[in-house]
This record gives structure tokens, C-alpha cells and sequence, in this order.
């Protein structure tokens, strides 16, 4: 399907991945009146019909999240605010923060790593575009090394001296040795919609926007956020 291309004839289409986002999701959607008609970690759909007779759930990789909103296969979808800024976020509109799965993009490594040095520092990390960005900005040299998973252990065993990754605890930082070095982000999860769905069903894909803000701002009434972001 190309890009903007909307066929009004089918149903509304909404993007969600399994995992912490769906978890942190659904209470949201519910509030809203709009949820799967079945749970997504117990079928194996990957279209699930919703409450709503014109609404359906479209279950991929978060990462393909953005590309399926962007070229019209999904007209709404819920992502990372982290892999936004890492795959980019051209041809889709970003009305809602969800103010859910929050965590921080932060430089991490060994407690006595002085980054105020000119030393080339070695990275490893799966957000490439988000590390090169950060540190052209600090105006400091670096490898990134790119891995999928696991990057406490890069340097544990002297493949980087710093990573760059989502944190959430710290837990897993402190548990290898780690500590946060430098704030990169505050990430959240987003509500996105394809520019042209948003064109030619404007009133329908407003109204579920404002009733998911409706439960986001409820929910957030009652447990405020500790950062204040």
C-alpha cells in the first residue's frame, strides 16, 4: 500500500505490539471503549477485530509500528516515543502523548568513566541514529557498534566502554556494574495516525483521539507524573 493512501471502505485500522506498551495500552483503550475482541498473547491472529464494528487491531513488531502507520497499512498505532526518534516519524502525525511505559534513552557505562575527555569512546547500542545524533551534539568522536539486545554487556567484556539504551529502574545497569551517565530523552509511548487517514476520516479518528486523551488525562488526575514530564 503507498503512502496516503486510505481506503475509506474498510475498517479503522490500529497498530499495537505485544509487550509493556500493549500491557500499559489496553487499560487506556478500555477506558476508552475501544479494545481487541480477544487477547492478543493468547491468539494467533494477527488482525483482531475491536469492540467497535469499524475498528480492528493490527498485532506487529513495535519497530514496524511507524512504517505500517506511515504507508497506510495501519491509520492509528501506539509506539515508543524511542523508536520514533530512532526510525523516524515522516508521514505520520503524533497528536498523543500517552504518558505510559515510561523510561529514559540515557548514556550509561563504568562509574569512573570521565565523558569530559577527548578519547574516542566506543558505543554499543541498537539506537544508532539517536547515539550519533546525541553525541555529534556534544561534539565528542565515537564507534557505534550496533547490537540487538543485551547491551550491559558490551562493555563487561570490552566491546564498548559506553552503551545507550532505555532505562527504566536501573536495576539491570546497577546488577552488571552500570550507572547512567548522561540523560539522552525522556520516552513514552505515543499515540500516531497516518496524515491522510486523518484527512479523509477526520471526525472518526478525532473522536477516538479525544476519548483516549479523556482516559489519559483520568488516569493521570488521580496518579500524576513523578518527573513532571
Amino acid at each position: 500500500m503507498n503512502a496516503g493512501r486510505s481506503d475509506t471502505g474498510r475498517r479503522l485500522r490500529i497498530a499495537l505490539s505485544k509487550g509493556r506498551i500493549f500491557d500499559e495500552t489496553l487499560p487506556l483503550f478500555d477506558a476508552a471503549g475501544i479494545r481487541p475482541s480477544e487477547d492478543p498473547e493468547k491468539s494467533r491472529k494477527l488482525i483482531l477485530p475491536g469492540s467497535e464494528a469499524d475498528v480492528e487491531f493490527l498485532i506487529v513488531r513495535a519497530s514496524d509500528v511507524p512504517t505500517y502507520v506511515q504507508h497506510g497499512g495501519a491509520d492509528l498505532g501506539v509506539v515508543g516515543k524511542d523508536v520514533l526518534m530512532e526510525h523516524g516519524a515522516e508521514g505520520v502525525l503524533e497528536p498523543l502523548d500517552l504518558k505510559i511505559a515510561r523510561c529514559r534513552l540515557m548514556v550509561a557505562g563504568f562509574p569512573e568513566t570521565d565523558l569530559s575527555t577527548s578519547r574516542r569512546f566506543r558505543v554499543a547500542t541498537k539506537y544508532t541514529d539517536c547515539a550519533r545524533r546525541h553525541f555529534a551534539r556534544m561534539g565528542r568522536q565515537v564507534e557505534i557498534i550496533k547490537l540487538y539486545g543485551s547491551m550491559e554487556l558490551a562493555p563487561l567484556v570490552g566491546l564498548s566502554e559506553l552503551i545507550v539504551d532505555v532505562v527504566d529502574t536501573g536495576s539491570t545497569l546497577k546488577a552488571n556494574g552500570l550507572v547512567p551517565l548522561e540523560h539522552i530523552s525522556h520516552i513514552s509511548s505515543r499515540l500516531i495516525v497516518n496524515r491522510a487517514s486523518m484527512k479523509i476520516r477526520h471526525a472518526r479518528i478525532s473522536e477516538i483521539v479525544d476519548r483516549i486523551a479523556d482516559a489519559v488525562n483520568a488516569v493521570n488526575a488521580v496518579r500524576p507524573s513523578p518527573d513532571g514530564s
